[in-house]
């Protein structure tokens, strides 16, 4: 996988517009992989925010 060159940011609930794998902002890190055109998931039943960390 190549590392993402642009910065996506994405809410919970928006639109995945580039699939790859997603890490989330704050003091505690998950990863996750999703595909252009799902929702980005919610992280321990909280809405976060998403960090594109590899094009996928």
């Amino acid at each position: 996988m190549s590392t993402a060159k642009k910065n996506v940011i994405l809410e919970s609930g928006q639109i995945c517009t580039v699939s790859g794998e997603y890490e989330t902002i704050g003091s505690i890190s998950t990863t996750v992989f999703v595909s252009r055109g799902e929702l980005m998931p919610e992280y321990c039943n909280k809405k976060v925010k998403w960090i594109l960390v590899n094009n996928g």
